[in-house]
């Protein structure tokens, strides 16, 4: 008997794009403005949902997500409307998840009991590393003790709280990488995001790899740190439930989940994307990304929408595919014909599908697809094989 197939729900993801500073590994949509129009952006991301809203009004709102950027330098009055305007268009779950992304300055910090009082009830920190020589490098500007001082602070108003760190740093080694990991363990976070340092093109920290300044982790010390993260995790209970993030059971992030089940979601604010679901097509949009232009097609339009265009059957697939197999329970038959009306051998190339299951990258039953513990740590390459 199948077993019950978990709803991906319906999330609203609403893109701060500025930051303080650009800290050189960053590659995500933020930018640093000497100063910023609270209330034109307020009433222009509030415009955005509205448009949207006209072809999805009345649909149960399971997550609402800031991100950035640093939403953490929004006005709580920002957050507060949005939250409200979503309660007043839209069927808002009685037990919606809505996180806000902070980053543990002091400044910040002090904004935290203005988020909760506008609607938050979840907290994702950027505490990124405890130690400070790493916090510098990172080119962060908080230090070990300030993000630990900024956690404990938002314990004490946000109900669930997670935080992001950053591994495979060059020099780091598996001994003392345990040693931070336990020091963050020892905070009682019941999620924890774990993201493995990648050199992205056009970063300061990708010229500076150009010009040989800047060494990266060997691949045999990072996966033996990978390793040593799922083991230390594990044990003290909260297993990795998707690639990068570990969560106690029932505190796992609903709107990444939703992502990754392959449901729909709103994208507002420059360069978020979305997926939505009308008459059984699947459309992709995708908001102009630099925040002047964008604010000016909002003035005109109402919206800032660059692109919307349906998503074709084999970019289904793949979408599907690539997103569900990051996740330790893989993805439900249900998915698949949810999404493409048909069985997953049906959709698949037999022969890839098969060599990777006999290789053990790979599970396939009577109720779902997933790759095991070796398939997602090599899951570039699996997908790259499964999807030729």
């Amino acid at each position: 008997m199948e077993q019950a197939t978990p709803e991906p729900g319906f999330g609203i993801y609403v893109h701060w794009p500025f930051c303080r500073a650009k800290c050189p590994y960053c590659d995500f949509n933020s930018h640093v403005r000497p100063a910023v129009d609270h209330a034109r952006w307020r009433e222009s991301l509030l415009a955005e949902l509205e448009h949207y809203a006209a072809d999805t009004a009345g649909r149960r709102v399971t997550s609402i997500f800031f991100g950035g950027g640093t939403p953490s330098l929004m006005e709580p009055e920002t957050v507060g409307a949005l939250i409200d305007r979503v309660a007043a268009r839209f069927d808002l779950a009685a037990d919606a998840e809505i996180t806000l992304e902070a980053n543990p300055t002091s400044s910040e910090a002090e904004r935290f009991a203005g988020f909760r009082a506008a609607g938050v009830n979840r907290m994702s920190l950027g505490v990124q590393a405890l130690d400070d020589a790493a916090l510098r490098f990172l080119g962060r500007e908080h230090s070990a003790a300030e993000a630990l001082a900024a956690v404990r602070l938002a314990r004490r108003h946000i109900p669930r709280i997670s935080f992001d760190l950053i591994t495979a740093r060059p020099e780091q080694t598996e001994e003392t990488w345990a040693e931070e990991l336990r020091r963050a363990l020892a905070e009682g976070p019941e999620h924890i995001s774990i993201y493995q340092l990648t050199i992205e093109p056009g970063t300061p920290f990708h010229a500076s790899w150009r010009r040989g300044e800047l060494t990266t982790l060997d691949e045999d010390t990072a996966a033996g740190v990978y390793e040593a993260t799922a083991d230390i995790l594990e044990a003290e209970g909260l297993p990795a439930y998707e690639i990068s993030n570990h969560a106690r059971p029932g505190a796992e992030s609903r709107h990444n989940l939703t992502y990754w089940r392959y449901g729909d979601y709103l994208g507002l604010g420059p360069g978020a994307h979305g997926r939505i679901t009308l008459d059984g097509e699947k459309l992709a949009t995708r908001q102009h990304r630099a925040p002047e232009p964008w604010l000016q097609a909002v003035a005109k339009n109402g919206h800032a929408t660059r692109t919307r265009e349906a998503v074709s059957a084999p970019d289904r697939l793949a979408e599907l595919v690539m997103m569900g197999l990051r996740l330790r329970e893989g993805i439900p038959r249900a998915a698949f014909r949810r999404e493409l009306g048909a069985e997953p051998e049906a959709l698949l190339n037999a022969e890839p599908l098969q060599s990777l299951i006999e290789a053990g990258y790979l599970s396939l039953d009577e109720t779902r697809l997933a790759a095991t513990a070796e398939g997602r740590l090599r899951l570039n390459a699996v997908l790259a094989h499964l999807l030729t």
